[in-house]
């Protein structure tokens, strides 16, 4: 069998960098998966059905390919993508192998790459490098895999070292899925995260239809600031039913508020009506997070706020094929004076937690690291999407460290779609934080004992702390 991976990947040059970096990585390798925060689908754990095919297994869920491969002139139909304003779409899994494999080579120097070749071979057992040529071949291989029972989703979650993840639902969602895994008796541990964008975003498609249901499920009057606030307090305490330990937060920015009672509801009653201007909405939003963070002092929840997107970039793609389909495109976000009312009201908050993840990578030194060095409430997220690579992962050490140390940080999560690129991306994060690690020990700066100390904690003991897990 030939490798498609090399061994001492990711590791120093430098032969006493390399040799440090190699035995901290071997007392890691295999520790657990705590997957806390990522968007793989409850409902395959619940019906733990077969995996239709190679393409829509790998190719059709993970923006990180498609967009890769629309930027050099591919359609999102030929990947099959599906559309949400009803246009055909491909669903012949083989073509969709075969487009997707003549365009292997455009991964080149990439984490995607990196990720996929490591399924490949890991998970798959193949031994030649997709291509126009293999694409058959791969794609007859990986489905006879699939018809296997030992790679439906739960074997897979235990084959990967899976010890809990979490998904993202709305705060509409019945969670019908995380019941029946609970109801089901297998031993897999999966739970849900909060995320109530759909019904403190103004600007969220269909906004004034979801305060109505929000309250309908809840029982609250949402006509109201306040029956609306209890609405969110119910359905929080529903999702911790489900073994929710964290909310998730996906703002365009990082700006928080906090009006005065009587403002507060005043601007809510302009933005349930609709039509409100850009300000009263973005105000809202900046509200409604300070608002999630005196419930997660009352209720526990970890709090996460992914800040800094510029969602949904393509209007005729949005129109076409909906939401996170590879459009959202990093922007300048600002940390220091956006978060202070919200950590005016809860920053000194013991048991309150708030985790930042940025795509803005020149505010790890400036804003973010700072804060998290001397607020105890924050920790700093591992890198985000654009920057969840080897290089990524390197230049958030190199930044937030000095400053906020490791134990500000809340070690890795991989926050994905792809379900089989998980313990790729785990073993990427493991092998940079050793390198990083090493990369001190060399130099003087860590003593080789405490390297061993801050691998583990990097790889599983930080997540599970921070997550409550």
């Amino acid at each position: 069998m030939v490798a498609l991976l090399r061994e001492d990947r990711l590791f120093p040059a430098d032969e006493a960098g390399r040799k440090v970096a190699a035995a901290l990585y071997e007392t890691v390798k295999a520790l657990p998966i705590v997957s806390p925060h990522g968007h793989t689908e409850p409902r395959w754990f619940a019906q733990n059905e077969p995996f239709p095919d190679p393409a829509h297994l790998i190719v059709v869920p993970d923006h990180y390919i498609f967009r890769m491969l629309v930027s050099q002139g591919v359609g999102l139909a030929e990947l099959g993508v599906p559309s949400v304003d009803g246009s055909p779409v491909e669903t012949d899994g083989r073509k969709i192998w075969r487009r997707f494999a003549e365009h292997y080579h455009l991964f080149r120097g990439t984490p995607t790459r990196l990720w996929l070749d490591h399924t490949f071979e890991k998970l798959f057992g193949l031994d030649v490098r997709l291509s126009a040529e293999t694409a058959d071949r791969s794609y007859d291989h990986i489905a006879e895999k699939l018809s296997r029972d030992e790679f439906r989703p739960r074997a897979l979650y235990e084959r990967f070292g899976v010890e809990v993840i979490a998904t993202t639902e709305s705060a509409l969602d019945d969670l019908k899925h995380h019941r029946a895994i609970r109801d089901s008796g297998w031993s897999g541990r999966v739970v849900t995260t909060y995320r109530p964008d759909a019904v403190v975003d103004p600007d969220f498609a269909g906004f004034t239809d979801n305060l109505r249901k929000l309250g309908e499920i809840t029982g609250c009057d949402t006509l109201g600031f306040a029956g609306y606030i209890e609405a969110h307090r119910r359905r929080r305490a529903f999702f911790r039913e489900h073994g929710a330990t964290a909310t998730d937060h996906g703002h365009p920015t990082a700006r928080t508020a906090n009006l005065a009672p009587a403002e507060a509801a005043a601007l809510y009653d302009r933005v349930k009506a609709g039509g409100a201007s850009p300000e009263d909405r973005e105000l809202f939003r900046a509200q409604m997070l300070t608002e999630m963070a005196k419930l997660s002092v009352e209720d526990g929840m970890v709090m996460q706020i992914h800040a800094g997107s510029f969602r949904n970039h393509s209007d005729g793609i949005f129109a076409r094929f909906g939401r996170d389909k590879g459009f959202d495109i990093p922007q300048p976000t600002n940390y220091v004076a956006a978060l202070k009312p919200l950590l005016d009201v809860a920053g000194l908050e013991k048991g309150f937690t708030l985790i930042l993840f940025t795509l803005d990578e020149t505010v790890y030194s400036r804003e973010l690291a700072p804060l998290a060095g001397v607020y105890p409430c924050l920790r700093l997220g591992p890198p985000w999407w654009f920057f969840d690579s080897a290089e990524g992962m390197m230049r958030f050490r190199q930044t937030a460290t000095e400053t906020a140390g490791f134990y500000n940080t809340v070690g890795f999560n991989d926050d994905t779609r792809a379900f089989c690129s998980i313990p790729a991306r785990h073993d990427v994060a493991r092998r940079v934080d050793c390198a990083y690690l090493a990369g001190l020990v060399t130099t003087g700066r860590l003593d080789e004992d405490e390297a061993f100390e801050v691998a583990h904690d990097l790889t599983y003991r930080l997540a599970k702390e921070a997550y409550r897990l």
